[in-house]
């Protein structure tokens, strides 16, 4: 055997032995205990959403809180499609969500890139009012949105359910920040070769800027998608419900049925957690950029 085999060898026992008596690190085992409680904890209640939601009726209503149901079955769900308007609130729910997505995207780079790049009289009391609406929360405004609204006859249609969601000050707040850090040389180039601002911001600025842009609009359709409280007060009607919305509908003559009602949750939750699924890293990112604001 060579030198250096024999050198690797003895390197390989000499590191397999100081890992064995490295003590035991504490710290990382309780927290990795700790997380694997907290996920189990957050998972739950989806689980039992699940397991609810395909128990027989009979087994619902007897109030067995086995965590395994006697027999799968999958009424519930043939009910809330034949017997509820869930296709209208999934129609609803989809085109209210991309128009939201689409027009805070849009609308939030365009103010954003005013702010970043443009020099005109009033640019620092704007930015300060849009960190201003940051810390009011949207409950404090429901009113005023519902008699606006109302006097604007939008209520119980698309527009009224658009309309109050569109302001979103986090996006314009990323947008700045990322608009900020890319040099004016660009811009002024860009202007030398007689580009306007419209098409310096979705031919230069954006593109620069894809990745916020997909962690953006993924996170603000979710919002918009598991929005209720909005949705619940300016649509009245189940022509124009959202599926947050359309759910709290699901009872029979009997009252509240669970497993009917999980069912419904259960299919209203779907286009979110596959949305998270194939986009994960991007709603990771676009989660730290808001808490990075916020911070």
């Amino acid at each position: 055997m060579s030198a250096e085999a024999l050198s690797g060898s003895q390197a390989a026992v000499v590191a397999e032995r100081s890992r064995r008596d490295r003590p035991l690190d504490l710290v990382g085992i309780v927290l990795t205990a700790i997380t694997l409680l907290v996920a189990l904890a957050s998972f739950f209640p989806i689980y039992w959403a699940i397991i609810t939601s395909v128990k027989p009726d009979g087994e619902v209503i007897s109030g067995s809180n086995s965590l395994w149901p006697g027999r799968f079955v999958f009424d519930s769900y043939i009910h809330i499609w034949n017997n509820t308007n869930i296709a209208i609130w999934y129609v609803n729910s989809m085109v209210t969500s991309l128009i939201i997505t689409v027009l805070v995207i849009v609308s939030s780079a365009g103010c954003a890139y005013a702010l970043s790049q443009l020099d005109f009289p009033g640019r620092r009391l704007i930015y300060v009012l849009i960190l201003a609406c940051f810390m009011v929360p949207m409950q404090a405004l429901i009113v005023n949105h519902f008699v606006l609204m109302a006097q604007f006859k939008l209520l119980n249609t698309w527009a009224g359910i658009i309309l109050p969601q569109l302001i979103v000050p986090v996006v314009i707040i990323v947008y700045k920040q990322f608009f900020d850090s890319v040099p004016k040389e660009f811009r002024e180039a860009a202007q030398m070769d007689s580009a306007g601002h419209f098409k310096i911001l979705f031919r230069i600025y954006l593109p620069m800027n894809w990745g916020v842009t997909a962690a953006l609009g993924i996170i603000t359709f979710i919002g918009a998608w598991n929005a209720f409280l909005w949705p619940f007060l300016a649509a009245t009607g189940e022509a124009t419900m959202t599926v947050p919305v359309g759910i709290t509908q699901v009872k029979d003559a009997y009252g509240i049925v669970y497993g009917k009602l999980m069912a419904s949750a259960v299919v209203a939750g779907l286009p979110v957690a596959i949305v998270y699924l194939i986009f994960q890293r991007r709603v990771t990112q676009a989660i730290m950029l808001s808490a990075g604001v916020k911070g």
